[in-house]
Parts: C-alpha cells; sequence; structure tokens
C-alpha cells in the first residue's frame, strides 16, 4: 500500500470516528501522513503525538497484519508526544 492509499483508507475511518487531535505517522524518507481537523493529510505537520514507524510497517498495521502492541514491544512503532492518543487509534484502524 503507498501512503496516499493508507491515507484513504485511514479517511475511511475517520469519516465512521471523527479525531478532534491531530496524530502523525512519521515514515521517515517515505513521508508522513497527518490525521487533523478530520483529515487524513499525505502531509508532514505538527501533531500532538507522533507514531514513527516504516511505509512497510504502516502498511502491514492498516492490513491487520502487524499487531500494534507487539510492534510496539519489538521497537517497530515508536511514539512521542501524548501516548493516551496513539491508543485512540484502534477505532480509526477497525
Amino acid at each position: 500500500m503507498t501512503l496516499n492509499e493508507i491515507a484513504a483508507q485511514m479517511q475511511r475511518g475517520l469519516d465512521k470516528h471523527p479525531l478532534a487531535e491531530t496524530i502523525k505517522f512519521d515514515c521517515g524518507t517515505d513521508g508522513a501522513i497527518t490525521l487533523e481537523d478530520g483529515k487524513a493529510l499525505t502531509e508532514d505537520r505538527p501533531a500532538q503525538c507522533t507514531i514513527h514507524i516504516s511505509e512497510k510497517n504502516l502498511s502491514k498495521l492498516i492490513a491487520g497484519n502487524l499487531n500494534p502492541v507487539a510492534a510496539f514491544a519489538m521497537g517497530k512503532i515508536k511514539v512521542s508526544g501524548d501516548m493516551t492518543l496513539a491508543m485512540k487509534l484502534g477505532q480509526l484502524l477497525g
């Protein structure tokens, strides 16, 4: 999945479960997706919570092929900022 495809899937989740906070998925040199004002933007913007994850692992996470807790424990996901916001992502990914 490309970042644009991942963002489109996240947008469907945001349409069902709006998010008031700003969360960014930082995929390093592959780019970023920022969830802001009810939109999934393929832009690197300031956020209250930043999730550092490779594009490959983000694609697996969105597809349900990567357990977020296990990925965090194995260092495949790193979170900076407000950790409690990362916990809200289950509603978007579900």
